[in-house]
């Protein structure tokens, strides 16, 4: 099987995606393009889709923490890792 490309829809907007057999596992292995992080997995091609589309919205909602951090909008505790207002 070759490579096959997809558009995805996700909560914020649509993300080309580059989907593989995965000859080990059996299933597809997948990659969004021009989002940092975001792989994934799926068994059959419709939950690879479904996976990607999580993948793609936790690395950008993770981006956007990390940058309201550096900019000091928000800071982590130490004691659980849970995110404050400053």
């Amino acid at each position: 099987m070759a490579k096959k490309v997809s558009t995805i829809k996700t909560k914020y907007g649509f993300y080309k995606c580059i989907f593989e057999p995965e000859p080990d596992m059996g299933g597809y292995m997948v990659e969004a393009r021009g989002v940092a992080g975001a792989i994934s997995w799926g068994k059959t091609l419709s939950e690879a889709k479904k996976m990607i589309a999580e993948s793609i919205e936790g690395a950008i909602e993770a981006e956007a923490i990390i940058n309201a951090i550096n900019k000091g909008i928000v800071q982590l505790k130490n004691d659980k890792s849970s995110i404050a207002t400053v």
